[in-house]
């Protein structure tokens, strides 16, 4: 109960980090800290005390198997989260290059 309270703990560290920061890497950083709680969480669920591998063989029967698809689909979100903060960074760095500054309340004031 306790890993999943942590995991709460990293994902609200996250969503601060997006709400209250003005910088736009440290709103990035946020975004990823969110992103690998969200997976973490997702590995606690499929998670098995004493669990081996989903591989089944013909002469014995696995009682205690950790869920696979849940390993499916984390890995999915990984490559996902990768392309997502490729194309953020991508975002910040033209922004860097038009305005000369990370600070998103800078940038609102030049808007034009």
């Amino acid at each position: 109960m306790s890993t999943y309270i942590l995991c709460l703990i990293l994902f609200v560290i996250g969503i601060y980090g997006m709400l209250r920061k003005r910088n736009i890497i440290k709103i990035i950083i946020g975004m990823v800290i969110c992103e690998y709680a969200i997976n973490l969480l997702f590995i606690l669920f499929g998670y098995r005390l004493n669990g081996r591998a989903p591989i089944l063989s013909p002469e014995e029967q696995i009682t205690n198997m950790v869920d696979p698809l849940v390993q499916a689909i984390v890995l999915t979100a990984i490559v996902i989260a990768l392309a997502t903060t490729a194309l953020v960074v991508g975002v910040a760095i033209r922004v860097y290059e038009k305005y000369g500054t990370f600070d998103i309340t800078k940038i609102r004031k030049l808007k034009g």
